[in-house]
């Protein structure tokens, strides 16, 4: 009987298509996010200001976001989908926004990476602010 062994290269080209064919098939319409929640609708309150600290930031995994305050009174919103691999960013370290992947970090002021592998930024979310809550543009 021979000896069969899967190479990491086999296995992974395998998952490189199980991952084209999730894509596609999230490419349907309606509100579901990847992450398993529902993506906020435009209008919809997702913090209030208080939530969110000066220089620095909070996930919402479920609506797929960040809401950073670099400076008091600029909120910013970002992707919450790394660039490198496409996992989910779970957490603002200081002035950092991280991925617990491969260690990717971006900046809470633009979304743009500041360490490796990643190298292109968050994609930006529009925000508005309305009294003390932080809506979605």
């Amino acid at each position: 009987m021979s000896d069969i062994r899967t190479s990491r290269r086999i296995v992974f080209q395998g998952l490189g298509a199980l991952g084209v064919a999730a894509a596609l098939a999230g490419c349907g319409g309606g509100t579901e996010s990847a992450g398993g929640g529902t993506a906020p609708e435009p209008g919809a309150p997702l913090a209030t200001t208080a939530e969110v600290p000066v220089g620095g930031g909070i996930v919402l995994p479920d609506a797929q976001l960040v809401i950073t305050q670099p400076t008091e009174g600029t909120f910013l919103g970002f992707n919450t989908t790394c660039t490198h691999t496409g996992t989910a960013v779970n957490q603002v370290d200081g002035t950092e926004i991280v991925c617990p992947n491969h260690g990717s970090r971006f900046s809470i002021e633009d979304g743009s990476a500041v360490q490796g592998p990643a190298s292109a930024p968050l994609a930006t979310i529009a925000l508005t602010v309305e009294g003390d809550n932080i809506l979605l543009a």
